[in-house]
């Protein structure tokens, strides 16, 4: 009897290792600006292990940026949760944002990383969707590759094992072109540094494109560096977005559906990571939202699906 039972356990336990060796080997997490996510059940219930965060570039001179994004970090180290912290403007406006200067950037970043990493941080983006007019980046991809050298040099000083996301881009016309540019203006040293691509494809994922941008610029970046990984750090299903996306939880819901078949076609091109954005929604009053949830913290439609694809998925 106790042989059979020792068999039987032995027997659960290779069908639940063949279990998760069958999983897809790219990991999904989530993209959220709330400390608060991490006490709703519903979250608890994902098991998320990976979450980004974007941070104004300058969020050190700012009290409220500062305690806003440590809440966040402190709130995801203590459930266990890695964080991939990427900077970004401090001004959202359409070609309004300030360019930063390569010192004044480099300043900021260093800043960031010293107190950042103490609090478990090891992933830094250099600069969030550098290629779209809310970013002062859109005209100068020139300005972003200087940027991601001191990114790298600031991060990778103190922490060889942590992770710099080169470049990150949102699926549009001409993200061709801004790569090239970008790359060029990289030494050959920081081009085999670029190790690692973000993509926001949103457009791909919600109008459903026959001619999709996220392989053009997976063979874009790949044609730099064989070795690039692809993180794809922004997507999901709009629910709203000014009156192009009137305001439809459904509609985003069966979006999602085509936020997986993408990073699943490309898996063998250097797809590792997936993080839908966001877990928390803004409400339909608001210009953008694209959350799981209502404000109130109440699942969408959305969550639901996501719930039925995670199990194939590692974390």
């Amino acid at each position: 009897m106790r042989r059979a039972a020792s068999l039987l356990a032995l027997i659960a336990m290779l069908v639940a290792v063949s279990s998760a060796d069958a999983r897809i080997p790219i990991r999904v997490g989530i993209g959220d600006q709330q400390a608060a996510t991490f006490d709703q059940p519903a979250f608890e219930a994902a098991k998320f292990k990976r979450v980004r965060y974007f941070i104004h570039y300058n969020a050190l001179d700012n009290e409220f940026q500062r305690l806003r994004a440590r809440e966040y970090v402190k709130a995801a180290r203590a459930n266990g949760i890695s964080v991939l912290l990427h900077l970004s403007s401090d001004d959202q406006g359409i070609k309004t944002a300030r360019l930063p200067s390569v010192a004044e950037y480099r300043r900021q970043v260093r800043r960031i990383v010293a107190y950042f990493r103490p609090l478990g941080v090891r992933e830094f983006g250099t600069w969030n969707e550098v290629n779209h007019a809310s970013q002062p980046t859109y005209r100068s991809p020139t300005r972003a590759a200087d940027y991601f050298r001191e990114a790298y040099r600031a991060v990778k000083g103190s922490c060889k094992s942590c992770a710099v996301v080169a470049l990150d881009v949102l699926d549009q016309t001409g993200v061709e072109r801004y790569m090239r540019s970008f790359y060029r203006h990289l030494s050959p040293t920081y081009r085999k540094r670029a190790t690692i691509v973000g993509i926001h494809n949103y457009s791909d994922v919600n109008r459903r494109r026959a001619k999709p941008f996220t392989g053009s610029i997976i063979r874009q970046s790949r044609a730099y560096l064989r070795s690039t990984r692809i993180w794809i750090t922004e997507t999901g299903g709009l629910v709203k977005v000014g009156s192009r996306f009137p305001c439809n939880p459904t509609r985003a819901a069966n979006r999602l559906k085509t936020v997986f078949s993408p990073a699943h076609s490309y898996r063998r091109s250097g797809v590792e990571r997936l993080y839908p954005y966001s877990w928390t929604g803004a409400g339909c009053d608001a210009r953008f939202d694209a959350g799981l949830t209502n404000p109130d913290g109440s699942v969408r439609p959305g969550y639901k699906y996501l719930r039925t694809k995670l199990g194939s998925y590692l974390r």
